[in-house]
C-alpha cells in the first residue's frame, strides 16, 4: 500500500491532524469481493508524533486535548506521503521536525501541507523558490517571515509535483482528494467525495473564500447554477445560456463565477467535462467517441485536445471489469 505519514508537531492544529486520516483512510479499491462493502485499503496512514505528550490546539491556538501518537518520527522516513498539518504559527518548530520534513524530501517522498503546516514546510527550506500558499488571515505574515517562497493566498491549494500547500483548514479535504485523484484516478477519488459527503471537485485555483457576503438562496447562488451545469454537460451550453438558467446577465455572471470560483463559467464547465469524461474512462467500456458526446465535447478530435491540455495525458478508455493497470492516469507515486 501507499504508505503515508501525518507529521503531529507539538501544538498541532485538531481538524488539521485529522483530515488525512480520514481522507487517505477511506480510500479503497473499486473491485470488491462478493458481498463486502469497500474493496482492498489503498493507503496505510501512520501518525507520527514529534513527542509522546502532544498538545492539540483549537483554531484559537488554545489547548483542547493531549495525544499520544502511535509512532515517532523516524516512521516519517518509511512513508511515500507526508502530511503536515497545520500548528500554531508563534511556536518556534522542533529541529527534529524540520530534519525529518528535508531527509523525507531528499529520500523522494511527496510531501504536502494543510493549512499554517507551510510555515513548517518554509522553515525546512522545502518552498524557497516556489510558489505556495497558505491561509489567507496568514499569509502576508508568511510572506514576511519567508521571502524567498513566493506566496499566492488566492487559491485552495498548488500542486507542485513533489510538494504541495494547501490554504485553511478545511481545503485540506480539497488536496487530499486532489491527490487520490492523481495516485488512483477520478472514480476512486469521486468514491472517497461521497463517503464523506463533500464536493468531489474543488480545483486548486478556485477562490479561498468569498468576496462578497455569502448571498441567500434567492439572491443569486452559484449552487443551483452549478449542479445544473453538472447535470447539462452532455449539450453545448453557452454563455448566454448559463445566465439564463441562473436568471443574470452574462457579465454579472461571470463576475461572481470569478469571486466565488476564480474561473469563468465555461471554464468551470469544461473542468466538469474532463473530469467526468476521466471518470467514465476509468468505470467503462465506452469508446472515446460515445464519452465525447457524453461529456458535451461532441468529437473525440475535441474531447483528446481539452483532456490532453488539462491531464497532460491522452484519454485511453478502460474495460470497467478490467484487473489490468488503469490506462487514463498516471501510476501511483
Amino acid at each position: 500500500m501507499h504508505r503515508v505519514a501525518v507529521v503531529a508537531a507539538h501544538q498541532v492544529k485538531s481538524l488539521e491532524l485529522a483530515i488525512p486520516g480520514q481522507v487517505f483512510g477511506t480510500a479503497h479499491s473499486r473491485d470488491k469481493p462478493a458481498g463486502a462493502v469497500f474493496g482492498a485499503p489503498l493507503y496505510e496512514v501512520v501518525i507520527c508524533g514529534e513527542r509522546p505528550d502532544l498538545a492539540v490546539v483549537g483554531r484559537s491556538g488554545a489547548e483542547l486535548f493531549r495525544l499520544t501518537a502511535p509512532y515517532g518520527l523516524e516512521e516519517v522516513l518509511t512513508a511515500d506521503t507526508v502530511i503536515v498539518p497545520g500548528t500554531r504559527t508563534d511556536w518556534e518548530p522542533a529541529v527534529e521536525v524540520l530534519d525529518v520534513l528535508r531527509e523525507a524530501s531528499a529520500r523522494g517522498a511527496r510531501i504536502a501541507s494543510v493549512c499554517c503546516g507551510a510555515y513548517l514546510l518554509a522553515a525546512a527550506g522545502l518552498l524557497d523558490g516556489r510558489r505556495a500558499t497558505t491561509h489567507w488571515t496568514s499569509a502576508a505574515d508568511f510572506a514576511r517571515r519567508f521571502p524567498r517562497v513566493e506566496v499566492d493566498p488566492t487559491v485552495l491549494f498548488v500542486d507542485g509535483g513533489d510538494v504541495l500547500t494547501s490554504a485553511g483548514a478545511a481545503t485540506g479535504l480539497d488536496l487530499c482528494i486532489h491527490m487520490v485523484r492523481n495516485d488512483f484516478g477520478a472514480a476512486v477519488a469521486a468514491e472517497v467525495a461521497r463517503h464523506i459527503v463533500i464536493a468531489p471537485q474543488r480545483d486548486g485555483g478556485q477562490a479561498q473564500f468569498i468576496v462578497h457576503q455569502e448571498p441567500a438562496a434567492d439572491s443569486g447562488s452559484l449552487e443551483p447554477t452549478m449542479r445544473w451545469l453538472r447535470d447539462h454537460v452532455d449539450q453545448p451550453l453557452t454563455l448566454p445560456d448559463i445566465a439564463r438558467q441562473a436568471a443574470m446577465s452574462p457579465r454579472t455572471l461571470n463576475r461572481r463565477f470569478r469571486e466565488q470560483t476564480g474561473t469563468t463559467p465555461l471554464q468551470w464547465l469544461l473542468t466538469q467535462r474532463v473530469r467526468h469524461a476521466q471518470e467514465l474512462l476509468e468505470t467503462s467500456d465506452l469508446p472515446v467517441e460515445d464519452i465525447a458526446q457524453h461529456c458535451g465535447f461532441g468529437t473525440a478530435v475535441n474531447l483528446r485536445q481539452h483532456f490532453t491540455r488539462r491531464l497532460q495525458m491522452s484519454p485511453r478508455p478502460t474495460a470497467a471489469a478490467s484487473n489490468s493497470a488503469d490506462q487514463t492516469r498516471p501510476r501511483p507515486r
